[in-house]
C-alpha cells in the first residue's frame, strides 16, 4: 500500500475573511471543538512515523491558533517540511519572526485580486494592503513565497494584472487555480463560473507569462474541471498519497470528503495509521476495484481514477458514479448545463459571502 507523503492540517475553520469561493464546510459549528495543541502534536508524530514529509498548516486561518508556533516547531523537529497556507491577516513581523525561529519553511499567501477595491470586495473585508505588507515581511525574512489566487468570473479578466502584482511582490511561485465548487463556492457557482471566452483569454496570458518568467517565478495554472474533457485525478488517487485532518480530528482523503455519506474516522479515536490502512473513509474508493462502467473498462482508469468522488456526489448524489466532468459520463449533461448557463446572455452575478467566523 502507498504511504502518504503530504498532510494537510486544517487547524481551524475560523477565518477573518468571507470569501464567496471558500470550499470549507457549510456547517461550521460541527468543527468548533478544535483539537488541542497536544492532540495535533500527536497527529504530527504519527504522520511522521508513517513517512509523511510535508505538513501544510491551513484552515480557515491558521494564524488564529495561538499555539501555531508550537505546532510548527513540533512538525519541524519531526523532520517535516512545513508550509503555512494563510490569508496573511495577522501575520505581523513579530509573529513571522516567531514562526521563522520555530522552523517554518515556506509561506503561501492568498490574494483575491490585483487592486484594493476588487480584492476587498471578494475577501469581504479590507485586507489587500495588509496582504502586501505581509508578503514583504515574508521575503524580508528569507522565506520562499507562493501567492495563491483563486480564479473565477469576478477576477479572471485581470489575470495579467494579477501576475504583474505577484511579480512586484518578488514571489517564487504563483498558483492561479480556478475555483473548485464545494462549500460556499457551490452556492455561488452561477456567479463564479467563467465563460469560455474568459478562460481562453486568460490561458493565452498565462502561457505567455510562463515562458517569460522561466527561471524567475514558477507559474502554476489549474484549469476549471467543468471545461475539461476528462477529470483530474483526485489528489493523485483516492487515499493514495495525501490526507487531511480537519479541526475536530476527522481524517479525510481530501479536504472535501466530509460531504460524503461514509463513516467518519477520527484521530481522537484511532491512530492515524489505522485510519489510513482500514477506515472505510479511506478504503471506499482506493484503487480501481470499486469502479463501474464506463470507468471500469476505460483506458484512463489508472490515470484519473474516475475523477473526483466529492464532485460526483455533489452533482449526482452518488459518490461511486463517474465524475460528470468526464465527457464519457452518463451524467455529463449536468456539467454542460452549468457551462451553457455561464456562457448565456443572462448571468447571475450576486455573490453570497461566507459568514465571518473568528
Amino acid at each position: 500500500m502507498d504511504r502518504p507523503f503530504g498532510l494537510l492540517a486544517e487547524l481551524t475553520y475560523r477565518c477573518p475573511l468571507a470569501c464567496a469561493y471558500c470550499s470549507n464546510p457549510l456547517e461550521l459549528a460541527a468543527y468548533d471543538d478544535e483539537m488541542s495543541t497536544a492532540e495535533w502534536q500527536r497527529v504530527f508524530t504519527e504522520a511522521a512515523e508513517m513517512g509523511v514529509l510535508q505538513c501544510h498548516l491551513s484552515g480557515g486561518e491558521p494564524l488564529l491558533r495561538r499555539d501555531l508556533v508550537d505546532l510548527v516547531r513540533t512538525a519541524a523537529e519531526l523532520g517535516m517540511y512545513t508550509n503555512l497556507v494563510t490569508s496573511a491577516i495577522g501575520l505581523s513581523r513579530s509573529r513571522a519572526e516567531g514562526l521563522r525561529e520555530a522552523g517554518l519553511d515556506h509561506v503561501q499567501i492568498s490574494v483575491q485580486a490585483d487592486e484594493p477595491a476588487t480584492s476587498d470586495r471578494i475577501a469581504g473585508i479590507p485586507s489587500f494592503e495588509r496582504k502586501l505588507k505581509a508578503a514583504a515581511v515574508v521575503k524580508d525574512l528569507g522565506w520562499p513565497l507562493t501567492v495563491n489566487v483563486v480564479l473565477h468570473r469576478q477576477n479572471i479578466d485581470r489575470v495579467a494584472e494579477i501576475i504583474a502584482l505577484v511579480e512586484e511582490l518578488d514571489a517564487d511561485r504563483i498558483e492561479l487555480a480556478n475555483t473548485q465548487y464545494y462549500g460556499w463556492a457551490w452556492r455561488n457557482r452561477a456567479a463564479l463560473l467563467p465563460s469560455r471566452e474568459q478562460l481562453a483569454a486568460a490561458e493565452e496570458i498565462v502561457r505567455a507569462a510562463r515562458v517569460r518568467l522561466t527561471g524567475r517565478m514558477e507559474v502554476v495554472h489549474v484549469l476549471p474541471d467543468y471545461y475539461s474533457e476528462y477529470p483530474k485525478p483526485c489528489m493523485g488517487g483516492w487515499a493514495a498519497r495525501q490526507l487531511t485532518v480537519a479541526p475536530n480530528g476527522h481524517a479525510l482523503p481530501c479536504p472535501a470528503a466530509q460531504t460524503l455519506p461514509l463513516p467518519r474516522a477520527s484521530v481522537r479515536e484511532e491512530p492515524l495509521s489505522t485510519i489510513w490502512d482500514s477506515a472505510p473513509m479511506f478504503t471506499a474508493f482506493r484503487g480501481t476495484d470499486w469502479m463501474r462502467d464506463p470507468c471500469r473498462t476505460c483506458d484512463r482508469r489508472e490515470l484519473d481514477f474516475g475523477g473526483c468522488r466529492c464532485q460526483a456526489f455533489q452533482l449526482t448524489g452518488d459518490p461511486a458514479r463517474t465524475d460528470p466532468v468526464c465527457h464519457l459520463s452518463p451524467d455529463h449533461a449536468l456539467v454542460t448545463a452549468a457551462v451553457d448557463a455561464a456562457n448565456g446572455e443572462r448571468r447571475h452575478e450576486i455573490l453570497i459571502p461566507r459568514p465571518h467566523r473568528s
